[in-house]
């Protein structure tokens, strides 16, 4: 008969956009747990601002700079996907190998020479306006894709799914995965909680983390699969972006814009104008080939290929990611259970997703290992 000291032990992950599907997949995959992500919206829903993942372009290029312990997160994470990318490689699919080109408008040291390709661009091949610029090979991930590989993949390795809005992390605690599902508590207790609800920490109950923000990105989607490679034109500290990034569907993503504390739902017309028009600037080969070879293109040219216009809300947190471990009180006779916390990623969930879930399993387990 087993121990109970040998048994899989019950882990709840709160949360199912990128960071919480990500790290979800590490624990489980580990072995020795059994693993429950409770979300109220899944990557299978249809598209609502409160989820962000979906939203978002996206590419592998790093804002760490020279913050050590970030790019080391980040770092990790770009291994794991450039294998995932790989021909042949189990989610291929979900990824697009490119030449990407950074413009840097404030001249920022990026700290990007560790990428495939790296080369500083001479002063006469940069855009007006920039004081340095940079090449290299990096990834761009089609969300809608992979984010459902990410949870079949889940799934596929034991874990499971509970679809409910969590108010509070004492209802997880004391009611586990069973109180969303059947509206009752389950036999067995909840070993610890895995707290990876982004913007949500900022009213969650139990977190209510004062040091969360939304910054409002707003993008218009294209169809244009003769893009092949990414451009980017950005200064960091004026929140300034303009950039392009296709995905291996044949879709564009065009932004974007960095708007500390804006709750506005649905993309503005005016704004959608203004990126098509910075994104024609930076990019004239978005406008049809057969049109390029008659004249000039127009913004107008690129509005006829949108597809979709809409925004999501980075969930940023002043200071940066919060990765560590509270311990609270356990249902009745428990004891103490570890939340291991890990949200506050900004506009860097993909880039930081895999490298932040390796912090939160280490956390876990060296809390499941002393336990208070």
């Amino acid at each position: 008969m087993s121990s109970p000291h040998n048994l899989p032990k019950n882990i709840v992950v709160i949360g199912a956009g990128v960071v919480g599907l990500t790290t979800a997949v590490k624990i489980q995959e580990k072995g020795g747990y059994n693993v429950t992500v409770v979300a109220e919206t899944f990557p299978t829903d249809p598209k609502t601002i409160t989820y962000t993942s979906l939203w978002a372009g996206a590419h592998h290029v790093s804002h760490a700079g020279r913050d050590e312990k970030q790019m080391a997160i980040d770092k990790e994470t770009f291994d794991v996907m450039w294998e995932l990318s790989a021909p042949g490689g189990q989610a291929e699919h979900c990824f697009m190998r490119i030449s990407q080109t950074d413009y840097l408008l404030d001249g920022r040291d990026e700290g990007l020479d560790w990428m495939p390709d790296f080369k500083q661009l001479p002063t006469d091949s940069l855009v007006p306006g920039a004081l340095a610029g940079t090449t290299f090979t990096t990834i761009n991930i089609d969300t809608p894709v992979y984010l459902p590989y990410l949870l079949s993949r889940f799934l596929a390795r034991g874990g499971k799914i509970a679809r409910g809005s969590v108010q509070h992390v004492s209802q997880v605690i004391e009611g586990g995965p069973g109180l969303f599902r059947r509206g009752r508590a389950d036999s067995t207790p909840v070993d610890a909680v895995i707290v990876c609800p982004g913007l949500g920490a900022r009213t969650l109950g139990g977190v209510e983390d004062k040091d969360m923000y939304p910054v409002r990105g707003q993008v218009a989607i294209v169809r244009a699969p003769w893009i092949t490679f990414g451009r980017t034109v950005s200064h960091a500290e004026q929140g300034r972006w303009t950039y392009i990034i296709p995905r291996r569907s044949g879709d564009v993503i065009l932004g974007g814009t960095k708007e500390d504390n804006d709750w506005y739902p649905a993309a503005r017309p005016e704004t959608t104008t203004d990126i098509l028009e910075r994104c024609l600037a930076l990019c004239p080969e978005l406008v049809p080939p057969e049109i390029r070879a008659q004249r000039a293109g127009t913004v107008d040219d690129i509005r006829s290929l949108i597809l979709e216009e809409g925004c999501g809300f980075r969930p940023q947190r002043k200071g940066g990611i919060r990765l560590d471990v509270k311990w609270v009180p356990g249902r009745e006779g428990q004891g103490k259970v570890p939340l291991v916390f890990n949200y506050g990623h900004g506009g860097g969930g993909y880039q930081s997703s895999w490298g932040s879930a390796s912090v939160a399993l280490d956390l876990l387990e060296k809390a499941l290992a002393s336990p208070q």
